[in-house]
């Protein structure tokens, strides 16, 4: 994961020997631009520091920045995907009626295909491929889980049907321990939101950048040394 270095700097005295000279530096204060109240430290930024990527040729290097230009495509789909799940799930716990829930979730199923269907038939294949596995790490479901659960397992095996023709399943889980690309796709994540470039949803399922890069720093040696 990341290295996070948090910096709290403070300007205090330096304590001499002379009481004399540590009262004289103890009364300077600074003041922040913004703020009337005069203090004797300046708290920093956290600052975000990542273990550098290193690519064997050039182009792998132009593959990760199309990955790149990709995962900020698609990612937004993926929070909202989320995002919709949390406020399905919490009014679906009020309505009692089967039938009643049955037609909520039609109604948000509607709305979004509505609100976003020309966005996501815009999408690539490899780009599809992407907002699944995102799918699966911002809600920690499957697509497929998500769809026989709000919806019936026929209606999830007529979609699976449908992206299978596409080469697309909607089975495909987020796994960057084992899978490169997904690997590549948690840095560009990360460190998008550091940059602000996208804004930062919790994960369903939490990985920790730093160890994945020596794991497969370790994978890659492994494979040298074979």
């Amino acid at each position: 994961m990341k290295i996070l270095i948090f910096i709290n700097l403070t300007l205090y005295s330096f304590f001499l020997c002379s009481q004399e000279s540590s009262n004289e530096y103890s009364n300077q204060l600074f003041i922040i631009e913004g703020d009337s109240i005069p203090v004797n430290g300046i708290s920093l930024k956290e600052v975000i520091v990542f273990l550098p990527l290193k690519f064997e040729s050039h182009s792998d290097l132009l593959n990760y920045i199309l990955l790149k230009r990709k995962t900020l495509k698609v990612y937004p789909f993926a929070k909202l995907a989320a995002d919709r799940l949390i406020i399905l799930n919490n009014r679906l716990d009020n309505i009692k009626s089967k039938r009643n829930r049955k037609k909520y979730v039609k109604m948000m199923e509607d709305f979004i295909y509505d609100e976003f269907e020309t966005e996501l038939r815009k999408l690539s294949r490899s780009e599809g491929n992407i907002l699944i596995r995102l799918i699966n790490r911002q809600t920690g479901n499957t697509a497929y889980d998500l769809i026989k659960e709000l919806r019936t397992g026929f209606r999830a095996f007529i979609y699976q049907t449908t992206a299978s023709f596409f080469k697309l399943s909607l089975k495909e889980t987020f796994d960057p321990e084992n899978d490169h690309q997904d690997y590549l796709v948690e840095d560009i994540i990360q460190r998008a939101f550091a940059n602000k470039d996208l804004e930062e949803q919790q994960s369903a399922l939490n990985y920790n950048l730093e160890e994945l890069f020596y794991n497969w720093k370790k994978k890659k040696e492994n494979l040298i040394i074979n």
